[in-house]
């Protein structure tokens, strides 16, 4: 019998920044939340309301370090700056196997990234963690 839930061991991730990308092997988590600006009224006559107007992604997402794909990408972003002045984005997948075995795909674009925590200690795996900003969220299948 098929599992009727997303398990949290569904989901990929793929990061692409400036066209290329990025192998991160084993990104451990993922999560992103929607951004929104409320637009409210208070009419003299009648009950308040709110709108909630998109306003981008914001998320993060860990990796056990396999490799130095992170701190390339994040050594490129800071020289390309300090460099020419240039800050670039990426785009991020997310491919989600839903229960009923078909695949949705998730695009995040725009995005600009920081690495929020890279703590190395003795005897232990390494995991990075990136927090990011996406304009938009689109479904892409």
């Amino acid at each position: 019998m098929a599992n009727p839930y997303s398990i949290g061991r569904d989901c990929r991730i793929t990061v692409l920044w400036n066209g290329q990308r990025v192998d991160l092997r084993d990104v451990t988590s993922f999560g992103a939340s929607q951004e929104t600006h409320a637009l409210r009224a208070s009419p003299l006559n009648g009950m308040p309301v709110e709108f909630n107007v998109p306003n981008g992604w914001r998320g993060s997402f860990q990796i056990a370090r396999a490799s130095a794909a992170l701190d390339n990408l994040v050594a490129a972003i800071e020289a390309a700056y300090w460099n020419a002045g240039t800050v670039g984005s990426g785009m991020i997948y997310q491919y989600v196997t839903e229960p009923d075995g078909t695949t949705s795909t998730w695009e995040y674009t725009n995005v600009s990234i920081k690495l929020k925590n890279d703590a190395w200690q003795s005897d232990q795996m390494v995991h990075q963690t990136v927090q990011f900003f996406a304009s938009t969220r689109a479904k892409i299948s």
